[in-house]
């Protein structure tokens, strides 16, 4: 009984350090003015980006607008990161896209609940902390490749055509250009290049004048009066619409189930990068990935019941939040009061925003996300770096996300192997002191560094060139690292060369190998259990008697034991 109550209460601990507690707010006496100042700049940049995703997605600028209001204030207040900004990003569009091109666009909403219910399953079941084993050049192949997709998706928009029907970002860009009017081209791409123009100019005029909406402003004026033939967003709602359950069918369901693990995994991803780096850009306090991966969860389920898209944390927006003084979560909630705002006071205005100005933020955004520092960083660094980064971005682009990033890690996991066994070996050794006669005919061999699978045959191929031996003495004090197959290679080695009349003596197992050499099979596989040795100096004085005898016996030798003792305890399990 009191094993289930202390059970009890560590789960009791656990689900209370995923809620919502006023500790989160103990620095709001303190950081208020800033946290307002910071919500209001990131609400002014999070408006385009949230109406060009919408858009992007296929789901509609409402979409992008509901789900940075309604995601955004859920994921500040239940999520575990005190400066974070959520909402729709464009590696979410990336994956919403051909979904939505699939299905139509009332599956969105279906997918963030499908999604935000695996997202939170994997915060209750701790699996936060596996980002962390997502290397550097994986994640900035990634990058690169949303940034390469978001930038493609434009292009349609920044033409004044119509994408393609390939699902494939590159293919679906080049397919626009066989609809496109010639005639009338320069217009959309005029605008475009008007907001690049724009919001590379505005920090020159003042490094806090948000560009993305100087250049949408300025573009929906020109539009407007003179009266350009451009596709604008359309009408929105002028307030938010009621929370209601998303329509689905069963047999819908099915066929959304591959789709929305591939959401949640990406939301699941980019939330914790976003919010990893977030840490090393403020000292706003640690972050808690398992209660950010429940936080983002119900944020998706959130948006999903008021029609909006699945969300994740916005590094882009974090940064931005960062920067402008945020430092609580009061900031997060302020960028989506000021959302809120754009919905009951100015929809009318938005509504006549042509396309192309958010297809000339979204480019321009897409380009900000490649650093040209670290591209050239990771690709001057190693070669097995510069190789898993590549891949990645190229897989990301022409594949899928999260394909990318799985072949990404085993990439990297293949060099890290590499690496490893590279940095193993076996090396045969002189037998310290004076030589004595028939030292020639003991060898003497020291495993270092790690022998698992990737290096163990490689051992066994070495120990094998060995002849005109009688004796092997193998010293394991500097193995560092053994698996079940490195020890089994051990095993069949010893096998092999007894069977040739070699006697083998094993010094310096490590205590905590033991059990697995041992279950493995790697005492039992020699002629006697006295031939296990701590000490060096024995193994070879050992040594040097089997050699005696079988000179004296004119051959081999019974390997009787002659009277040593073996020092090493072996385990009963």
């Amino acid at each position: 009984m009191s094993a289930i109550g202390t059970a009890a209460g560590r789960t009791g601990r656990y689900l209370r350090a995923l809620l919502p507690s006023w500790q989160d707010y103990r620095d709001v006496k303190r950081t208020w003015r800033g946290d307002i100042v910071a919500g209001l700049t990131v609400g002014i940049i999070a408006l385009p980006l949230a109406l060009a995703f919408g858009v992007s997605s296929g789901a509609g600028a409402e979409s992008g607008l509901i789900t940075a209001i309604v995601a955004g204030v859920i994921a500040a207040v239940f999520g575990g990161s005190n400066i974070q900004v959520s909402g729709p990003t464009g590696a979410m569009v990336v994956v919403l896209g051909p979904v939505v091109a699939a299905h139509g666009v009332g599956v969105v909403a279906v997918l963030s609940l499908m999604a935000g219910l695996v997202v939170i399953a994997a915060g209750a079941l701790k699996l936060g902390r596996a980002v962390t084993f997502i290397p550097w050049p994986v994640i900035e192949g990634f990058t690169l490749g949303i940034a390469v997709i978001i930038f493609l998706q434009q292009v349609p928009a920044a033409i004044g055509s119509k994408a393609g029907a390939s699902s494939n970002a590159f293919v679906a860009a080049v397919q626009s250009f066989q609809t496109v009017d010639w005639s009338t081209v320069i217009v959309p791409v005029g605008m475009v290049l008007l907001v690049a123009a724009i919001m590379l100019l505005a920090p020159l005029v003042h490094k806090k004048l948000p560009g993305s909406i100087v250049a949408i402003i300025v573009v929906t004026v020109i539009a407007n009066l003179a009266d350009l033939p451009l596709a604008r967003i359309g009408e929105l709602p002028s307030s938010l619409p009621s929370p209601m359950l998303p329509q689905f069918d069963l047999g819908t369901l099915g066929s959304l189930v591959g789709p929305a693990l591939t959401i949640a995994a990406l939301a699941a991803i980019e939330s914790l990068l976003s919010a990893r780096v977030a840490v090393t850009l403020s000292d706003t306090g640690p972050y808690d990935a398992d209660r950010e991966l429940v936080g983002q969860g119900l944020a998706s389920i959130a948006s999903g019941f008021f029609g909006g898209m699945p969300a994740t944390g916005a590094i882009a927006r974090t940064a931005v939040n960062i920067r402008s003084g945020g430092r609580t979560r009061l900031a997060a909630i302020v960028h989506s009061i000021v959302l809120i705002g754009v919905v009951y006071l100015a929809t009318g205005v938005v509504s006549q925003i042509p396309l192309a100005a958010l297809s000339g933020v979204l480019m321009m955004t897409a380009a900000r996300m490649i650093s040209v520092a670290t591209v050239r960083s990771i690709i001057g660094s190693t070669g097995s770096d510069a190789t898993v980064f590549v891949i990645t971005a190229l897989v990301t682009v022409s594949v899928d996300l999260i394909v990318a990033v799985g072949i990404g890690i085993l990439v990297a996991g293949f060099f890290a192997l590499r690496s490893v066994s590279a940095s193993s070996g076996v090396h045969r050794e002189e037998l310290p002191g004076e030589p004595q006669p028939g030292d020639e005919r003991i060898a003497l061999f020291r495993l270092d560094g790690a022998l698992f699978f990737g290096a163990a045959e490689r051992m066994l191929e070495r120990v094998n060139q060995t002849s005109h031996i009688t004796v092997v003495i193998i010293r394991m004090s500097q193995l560092q690292i053994l698996d079940a197959t490195g020890a089994r290679v051990i095993t069949e080695m010893i096998q092999a060369l007894e069977r040739r009349g070699i006697t083998v003596l094993v010094k310096g197992i490590q205590p905590r190998h033991l059990k697995l050499v041992t279950r493995v099979g790697v005492i039992t596989s020699l002629r006697h259990r006295n031939h296990l040795f701590t000490d060096l100096d024995a193994a070879i004085e050992h040594a040097r008697s089997h050699v005696s005898r079988a000179a004296v016996a004119g051959g081999g030798t019974d390997a009787a034991d002659f009277g040593w003792t073996s020092t090493i305890r072996l385990p009963r399990d």
